[in-house]
């Protein structure tokens, strides 16, 4: 196998082999009470330079990315997971939502056809975490951020709750249509374990120093730098940037266009009652009056409901997709970082194989000599050391070039996957907010275009009583 930092060319193999679920590549500090609900951006993503590869492990580049093939194809849906039924419950010393997670499936590595568990907060991120874990250049769909609201006496409100809700159903339902997150075993502990059962496993995880080691590491990675990064990396991390300033200034601007028509809908709620106390007090144009008030209250339900629909169906898709751009920095930084780990050891080895050929140990021979060794055996002895080193370097550089191999590989799949789900999500939800538009302004515009026929009518009724 050459050394190059990506080899881009990968054989087509026959053999199959599963996607490694070892590799740690982000761990993440999940506090137990991670789900007390905070109202603040949780932008915390904490990166490993991924040494925890286990030597045992198929790698082969090429049959590892024939297994990671994604199907083109496969609209056979066998997941199918509902998020609802909120509930509120309240300790000593905490007040945290459950919701309930039913499942049906049809594949055979469940005991059954049906589940049906409570999961809280803190368990989406628990399973989004050992996704990344397992996965780290694969791109996790995001999780609603989490919220604190300090010194209320109501820590939720309904509004909220079915925000939450229906992020949660979407998180999942996008780990189900995952080819490879969909057969997880962590998805599927989720999916089906008991309360107990779930904690029991989540404890199985790595432990706080260990998290701490790999935190360190990271940073050192981080500090270090990619050198020789390939360009169609580059690429998707310019990508990722554009990406992100574009849809958080949309996501921005349709914010504000929606609080800006909340404040005219405020203004458009009193027109009606307006019009309908001027009515009382001019006779001659009391009907007239009375039916632009009329048409106030239409096109302020028409308005109301516009203005639900924004928030209920563009928003969330938009704020969503903001999420994403932060996921898709996240998971190149983990790719860079696998890349400085396999520079670094591919340095470590040209220094020690530039020290087993330098012939520099004079010094240290004729000390040897002097207590009663032969220069030729400490010279054997100390290049039988250095021979054993390489190897074991070499050992070590194989691994990390496999797994470079791998991530990049995987990356660049699920980086297609993920640019067709993101163009279907957003085109679907331009759509139909453009229909949606569509259809409000022909709503209010027929309101008003009866509103005149009636009064041509009136004139034309007055004009004929006149004439006669």
């Amino acid at each position: 196998m050459s050394r190059s930092v990506v080899d881009n060319t990968v054989s087509s193999g026959n053999s199959s082999v599963a996607i490694p679920t070892d590799i740690s590549g982000q761990i993440l500090d999940l506090d137990e009470d991670d789900d007390l609900e905070v109202f603040s951006k949780d932008t915390s993503t904490t990166l490993t330079d991924g040494s925890s590869f286990n030597a045992s492990m198929q790698t082969s580049p090429a049959s590892m990315i024939n297994q990671y093939k994604l199907e083109e194809d496969a609209d056979t849906k066998d997941i199918f997971v509902t998020v609802d039924n909120p509930e509120s419950h309240v300790t000593a010393i905490e007040t945290y939502i459950t919701y309930r997670v039913e499942t049906k499936t049809t594949r055979s590595e469940f005991d059954s056809c049906e589940f049906e568990v409570r999961r809280r907060y803190q368990d989406f991120l628990w399973l989004k975490g050992r996704l990344e874990e397992a996965h780290p250049t694969l791109i996790v769909h995001p999780l609603p951020e989490k919220f604190v609201m300090k010194g209320m006496v109501e820590r939720f409100n309904e509004d909220f709750i079915e925000t939450r809700r229906r992020a949660l159903h979407k998180f999942l339902n996008k780990i189900a249509e995952h080819p490879i997150f969909s057969s997880s075993e962590d998805f599927k502990i989720f999916l089906t374990a008991g309360t107990g059962e779930l904690t029991s496993h989540k404890k199985q995880g790595p432990g706080f120093l260990s998290r701490m080691g790999e935190t360190v590491k990271a940073v050192a990675a981080a500090v270090r730098g990619v050198r020789n990064r390939p360009q169609e990396f580059t690429d998707m991390q310019e990508y990722a940037e554009a990406f992100s300033q574009k849809i958080s200034s949309l996501d921005k601007i349709t914010q504000r266009i929606i609080r800006e028509q909340k404040e005219y809908l405020e203004e458009l709620k009193e027109c009606g009652p307006t019009y309908t106390l001027w009515s009382q007090s001019e006779e001659e144009l009391a009907e007239p009056l009375k039916n632009v008030a009329g048409c106030e209250d239409r096109c302020y339900k028409e308005t109301e409901e516009q203005v639900k629909h924004l928030n209920d169906h563009l928003i969330p898709v938009l704020h969503e997709y903001v999420l994403c751009a932060d996921t898709l920095k996240a998971v190149l930084r983990r790719r860079d970082n696998i890349q400085v780990v396999f520079e670094g050891k591919a340095e470590a080895l040209a220094t020690k194989a530039a020290d087993r050929d330098a012939d520099s140990k004079v010094l240290s021979l004729a000390w040897d000599s002097l207590v009663g060794r032969s220069p030729e055996e400490v010279k054997q002895q100390k290049q039988q050391k250095l021979k054993g080193e390489i190897k074991e370097m070499r050992d070590e550089l194989d691994k990390a070039e496999n797994r470079l191999e791998w991530a990049n590989n995987a990356l660049k799949s699920d980086w297609i996957r993920w640019q067709k789900v993101m163009r279907s999500d957003l085109r679907s939800a331009f759509i139909d907010t453009a229909e949606r538009n569509v259809s409000y302004y022909e709503k209010c515009l027929a309101v008003w275009e009866s509103f005149m026929q009636s009064q041509r009518t009136d004139a034309e009724g007055n004009g004929k009583v006149d004439s006669s």
